[in-house]
């Protein structure tokens, strides 16, 4: 059985789960106990299947989420689905290889940050990454207290017991309905990094897809190690209280996984104050948040100001703002003169932005709110599109703003004063950690010169102090999401209780058991417009950049390069790239 079609909620249908289940649980010790050659040849299978099946995955996609067929797009939909797949693979296989003395650590560039924590660079990686993402890095900080001599002791700490001693475990896996490559990336990381057999209820808003992931994995289904199965919320509820079922992970909503561990109404007010969740079995989660944007004064040009705009309204408006980390609060200097000329410009690169549709449930009611709970909403054109709605939030005891994620296209701006960048810079990220709902991902948009002006070391020290568990600098959290290398979650310290961004990483192919946060950060400058400031980095505008014209046709090419790297492959990849940038 690949699949269960329908949305299970029929004593019929319900009986086909207990059959899905029945043969996890028959397979489950076998999977944890495979070698790590045998997973790796199943690795590559999926890469090539992924790869198969691409073009009619993107079709869909993009047929369903209504975007037109010939637009640039599409290119969304390229990489936070086959490439994010097929990167995963690639991660996991080199892992696995050199598991043996996890060899593959020795190779990664580590420092010491301004907090005496450990910080492993995933990002540039290769030769490949320098040439296609080049000027781009990741990096991953640890707990404090792993140092550098005692990393192997905190990775991949599953692989520690003997195939023998392995026990099989049956993982729910609740899948998203926006991004793609979500429920095939959770289901991957229980499978490869903790040994569990899985079984993935797909969202009813992208199960479309079903036929596609059961294509792709087909060898962990052969092998009795995943099932993909569809449903809406009662055969949710049913797996979720399953005896078949040992753990459960969740990308969602945080009422959602609230409802999953406390149930709803006096039920869940009765849970909590017992400290009784609904259900006996580990949780982990990755939820939403209102992802901040912090803009720091500095000497912006024009063309600075325009390209910033276009980061921004790719931070709100990727997926059409149907993203957990899209920005959802930008905040800004009140001081700085050229605040107004940024906002100008977002609006106007929204107004000239690509049509789609607002495609994910409740999307109108849902910006309907966000305007309501305001007396000075605006709304930033879109052509074709709806409109942006855009809240200027005076923090005047309406807390509305800073807790609900709107999971549409909408955003709120919030001025803070300062008397110079530093000053401002601590004062935000205060704000962010303390007043924001949610530890998912924050952005941090500062001139070079600036962090020359108050020195590295105590920038790097303001970025340790926001607590978040992916902080992007120049560029969007987004990017830490398709670095699948790069472990994804909340900011670790969440309880079941107070669950708020979720509990737990997932994607992390080098399997570190210890992170803390992972550092991404891009040139503030695009090539070829970054050398004429002595800046010789190769990134020009970003593929995943809403306003690239070609990032359709680049990021096919990326993915078919993911699959097999090549240099013949480079030339055309490069051409598109540029011509994406200067369209």
């Amino acid at each position: 059985m690949n699949s269960v079609q329908g949305n299970a909620s029929s004593a019929e249908d319900f009986a086909a789960l207990d059959m899905a289940l029945d043969a996890l649980k028959t397979n489950a010790t076998a999977w944890a106990q495979t070698s790590n050659a045998e997973r790796i040849a199943v690795l590559n299978e999926i890469k090539d299947r992924t790869l198969a099946v691409s073009e009619g995955w993107v079709e869909i996609a993009v047929r369903k989420k209504g975007i037109p067929s010939d637009s640039p797009l599409a290119g969304e939909e390229w990489i936070s689905g086959p490439y994010a797949v097929i990167s995963a693979c690639n991660g996991l296989i080199e892992t696995l290889t050199q598991m043996g003395d996890k060899a593959f650590l020795h190779a990664l560039p580590k420092r010491t940050t301004v907090t005496e924590q450990l910080a492993v660079t995933v990002l540039p990686h290769n030769l490949w990454d320098r040439l296609l993402l080049s000027g781009v890095t990741a990096e991953v900080w640890m707990e404090k207290g792993v140092d550098e001599h005692h990393l192997a002791d905190h990775t991949a700490g599953a692989y520690a017991a003997p195939l023998s001693e392995r026990e099989g475990r049956v993982a729910l896996v609740l899948g998203a309905g926006n991004v793609a490559s979500i429920a095939p990336l959770d289901a991957m990381y229980k499978l490869f990094s903790e040994h569990q057999v899985v079984l993935l209820k797909m969202n009813p808003v992208n199960d479309y897809l079903t036929d596609y992931l059961c294509a792709a994995f087909r060898p962990l289904i052969a092998c009795g190690a995943l099932r993909i199965v569809k449903g809406g919320a009662a055969s949710g509820a049913y797996l979720c209280q399953h005896a078949s079922i040992d753990e459960i992970h969740i990308t969602g909503a945080e009422t959602t996984h609230d409802a999953i561990v406390w149930g709803v109404g006096e039920e869940a007010v009765q849970n909590r104050l017992a400290a009784t969740p609904k259900i006996n079995k580990r949780v982990t989660s990755e939820l939403g948040a209102v992802c901040p944007t912090i803009v720091v004064p500095g000497p912006w040009t024009q063309a600075d100001i325009r390209f910033q705009a276009e980061n921004i309204a790719t931070q709100k408006l990727h997926n059409s703002g149907f993203n957990c980390v899209a920005m959802q609060m930008l905040i800004l200097p009140s001081y700085w003169e050229k605040k107004e000329a940024l906002m100008q410009a977002v609006r106007a690169v929204m107004a000239a932005g690509l049509p789609r549709a607002a495609y994910y449930p409740g999307a109108a009611e849902r910006m309907q709110s966000f305007v309501a709970h305001s007396d000075d909403a605006t709304l930033f054109d879109r052509g074709e599109a709806p409109a942006c709605v855009v809240v200027p939030y005076q923090d005047d005891g309406q807390a509305w703003y800073r807790s609900q994620e709107i999971f549409a296209p909408a955003f709120s701006t919030y001025e803070i004063e300062g008397r110079d960048a530093q000053t401002y810079l601590q004062a935000a990220i205060d704000y962010a950690n303390t007043q924001l709902h949610g530890t998912l991902g924050a952005n941090i948009l500062i001139h070079p010169t600036t962090i020359k002006e108050m020195g590295e070391q105590r920038f790097q020290a303001l970025v340790a102090d926001l607590k978040y568990g992916t902080v992007a600098i120049n560029t969007w959290t987004g990017l830490g999401f398709l670095t699948t290398a790069c472990p994804w979650g909340a900011f670790p310290g969440h309880t079941l209780a107070d669950v708020r961004s979720g509990i737990g990483f997932v994607h992390n192919t080098f399997m570190f058991d210890k992170a803390e946060r992972v550092v991404v950060q891009a040139p503030w400058r695009p090539f070829p417009r970054n050398v004429l400031s002595g800046v010789f980095d190769l990134l020009p505008k970003p593929p995943w950049f809403v306003t690239n014209k070609t990032q359709h046709i680049t990021a096919r090419l990326m993915t078919g390069f993911q699959h097999k790297p090549s240099w013949w492959k480079l030339p055309r990849i490069f051409l598109n790239a540029l011509l994406g940038c200067c369209a």
